[in-house]
């Protein structure tokens, strides 16, 4: 069998790992021989992805999680160094969508903020607080995901477009001043993959303009892209074998 992406014995931190890309992400680790922490805001749903892993064999371990607050952050990556003492890997994969198909003047204040706090200040705060623990591994890799929304075009909300289009801006910045640290950076955006949150989405657009967002749910899930494609690239981005892939990477 071939050792390509082999990530045994790699420390991996997978936010946003409950469901979706993340726990797609998470699992693809775990499979290729990673010590994974599962991360999330949502700890029944977390701790219900890593016991599937764990009845499998893998190495795998959950955190509850907030990654808009710093000091949920600061509490998760102490964690991780009681636990492991390095990062070797840190996938930031948490997200939220809000005012879908809604004009500057109907988005309130309190959705805008809200998703830009979890897409774009939670990969930052993460990063900030793991630092220590990437400067303990001597050699880490940092994957944030993010969309094409706000990079190669719009998107259905103006919050996410904008938190979007920031953490491809951060993690480009990010690889300027963290490489020098023995950081590799990469955004990493995909298309349309059949999310929970993708779903919910594209059938509220459907509801919104009137159509049947049953039907349109049940078409998109035999037509966009599957998490677990995603996943795959995610672990072997985290694998010595992406150790030159730089910069932003697109999916399907």
């Amino acid at each position: 069998m071939s050792n390509a992406g082999d990530l045994t014995g790699k420390v991996i931190l997978v936010t946003g790992a409950a469901q979706g890309i993340g726990e797609a992400g998470a699992r693809f680790c775990a499979e290729r021989g990673g010590r994974v922490i599962l991360a999330d805001w949502n700890e029944a749903k977390v701790q219900e992805s890593c016991a599937a892993l764990a009845a499998r064999g893998f190495d795998v371990h959950a955190e509850a999680v907030n990654v808009a607050d710093p000091d949920s952050v600061q509490t998760l990556m102490q964690h991780v160094q009681e636990r492991y003492g390095r990062l070797d890997v840190m996938v930031c994969a948490a997200g939220i969508f809000r005012g879908i198909m809604q004009q500057p003047d109907e988005l309130s204040v309190e959705d805008f903020q809200a998703v830009i706090d979890v897409n774009l200040k939670g990969p930052f705060l993460c990063t900030k607080y793991a630092m220590p623990l990437f400067d303990a591994a001597g050699k880490s890799t940092l994957v944030i995901i993010g969309s094409g929304a706000g990079v190669k075009g719009g998107s259905g909300s103006i919050a996410y477009g904008a938190s979007k289009g920031g953490a491809n801006g951060l993690g480009m910045t990010l690889d300027r001043h963290i490489a020098e640290r023995n950081v590799r950076v990469n955004v990493l955006c995909p298309g349309g993959i059949a999310t929970t949150l993708k779903l919910d989405l594209e059938a509220e657009r459907e509801r919104l303009a009137g159509g049947d967002p049953v039907a349109k749910r049940a078409e998109l899930e035999t037509t966009l892209g599957s998490p677990d494609g995603v996943g795959k690239v995610i672990a072997f981005l985290a694998s010595d074998d992406a150790d030159y892939i730089r910069g932003t990477l697109f999916t399907r």
